[in-house]
């Protein structure tokens, strides 16, 4: 195989992410879902002529020790696929549960490769995620004010990404400053040098440029392993004499009906799912309770997508205002109303597919782990970018046709996201 770099992420829609970066520096990309069945032969993979492969996993929210056992097992795939170096992608909000496991899987991948540093940094500065001073920026804000402090899963208060990772380690965790990243990558190795002789496990990173994730990438090139968002995935493909090239974005054409599945409940999905009911497009809101109510929502949703489907992209959407999900999280707790909404849009991609889609477009990390789930699919081949972390990708449907695909974080995207994707894959506006 010619696996240069092997990849672990904690959820769907961010190993498209980080694939997205990776193919923008020339890398050829394949996404696997979940790590392949015990037995399977890492040479005889679709992934064998890829130049990184990344396995999605859905560990960002699971008990740690589960979060752990995954991880690990992805890692031991990667390596008899002969990956180079591993990366450990998370949120670009740094994003888990009070209990950690972004902590609990570095420490648990360094002992099972045998190093005693890595670095940390969910920088990405073209989605507005910087890191100053060791604090996290979403735009303009701290992480602590922004619309993550209010998620209902992994609701971030503290902007200080040093105490967030201490917290969840054994080993101290240290920072190397933007004072330090300015000067290069010869200044980053002599701080990395300097902390690990402190015993320092895992320094976070300050980035606030595009410039400095790349002179961290030349830095780290020696690394059994890095840890970042995907900001990160910028700079590394250099060190393998990679650069960028559209011959590594390029998938099949796209025909087929066009849809929409939206479970995100942060403030940029929110602003695109309002985008698009004020074009006057179709689209069908999914009440939790009314699921829990026993009705066969994901039936309605269905009947609703065949009288408009000819016609253009269908949403079929369960987001909502903070206060709103406060409400329903009240009344059925928040993961069993998280569980109904997945589960009941799982669903309704099943039959979107068997309605003819062709072309879907899925928002939100935990909503996009079950619709890859429920699709069975085990394989994405990444292509070119809608906005910054969001590509197209394509995967293999039984019958021989080709699912065109993208898994949109739910904190990306433009308040035009869901009309501007399709308009990119077909070169038609719709």
């Amino acid at each position: 195989m010619s696996v240069r770099l092997g990849c672990i992420a904690d959820d769907f829609t961010g190993a498209t992410d980080l694939a997205n970066n990776l193919v923008r520096a020339g890398m050829r990309v394949v996404q696997l879902i979940d790590v392949p069945a015990e037995g399977t032969d890492p040479t005889a993979d679709p992934a064998a002529d890829a130049d990184a492969v990344v396995i999605a996993l859905k560990s960002r929210t699971v008990p740690a020790a589960e979060a752990v056992e995954a991880s690990l097992r992805a890692l031991e795939w990667l390596r008899a696929a002969g990956a180079e170096q591993i990366y450990f992608k998370y949120c670009s909000t740094f994003d888990s549960t009070p209990a950690g496991n972004i902590g609990q899987v570095t420490e648990a991948l360094m002992d099972a490769l045998g190093t005693d540093f890595t670095v940390a940094t969910p920088a990405f500065p073209d989605n507005g995620r910087t890191v100053f001073k060791g604090h996290l920026f979403v735009g303009d804000v701290l992480l602590s004010e922004s619309g993550m402090r209010h998620h209902p899963l992994t609701p971030m208060t503290d902007s200080n990404l040093v105490s967030v990772l201490d917290a969840q380690t054994t080993r101290p965790t240290g920072l190397i400053d933007h004072e330090v990243v300015a000067q290069g990558a010869d200044a980053i190795r002599a701080r990395i040098a300097q902390l690990r002789a402190q015993g320092v496990g895992a320094a976070i990173v300050d980035a606030v440029s595009n410039d400095d994730l790349v002179r961290l990438g030349a830095a780290v090139k020696e690394l059994a392993l890095v840890t970042a968002g995907s900001g990160l995935a910028i700079g590394l493909p250099a060190n393998w004499g990679f650069e960028p090239s559209s011959a590594a974005a390029q998938l099949p054409p796209a025909c087929g009906r066009q849809a929409v599945v939206a479970g995100s409940v942060s403030a940029a999905t929110n602003g695109q799912v309002r985008e698009f009911l004020s074009t006057g497009r179709p689209a069908f809101s999914v009440d939790p309770l009314r699921i829990a109510a026993g009705e066969d929502v994901a039936a309605q949703a269905l009947a609703f997508a065949d009288k408009h489907l000819a016609d253009g992209p269908v949403l079929v959407y369960s987001t909502e205002s903070p206060d709103a999900v406060r409400s329903v999280q009240g009344q059925l707790g928040a993961a069993e109303a998280g569980e109904l909404v997945e589960q009941t849009l799982a669903r309704v991609a099943q039959g979107l597919i068997q309605r003819g889609v062709r072309q879907l477009v899925v928002a939100g990390g935990e909503t996009s782990g079950a619709v890859v789930q429920a699709l069975g699919l085990t394989g994405l081949r990444i292509g070119g970018q809608i906005d910054p972390g969001v590509p197209w990708c394509a995967a293999p449907l039984p019958g021989g046709d080709t699912l065109h695909i993208t898994l949109k974080s739910g904190n990306f995207g433009g308040p035009d996201f869901f009309t501007a994707a399709f308009t990119l894959l077909t070169g038609e506006s719709k």
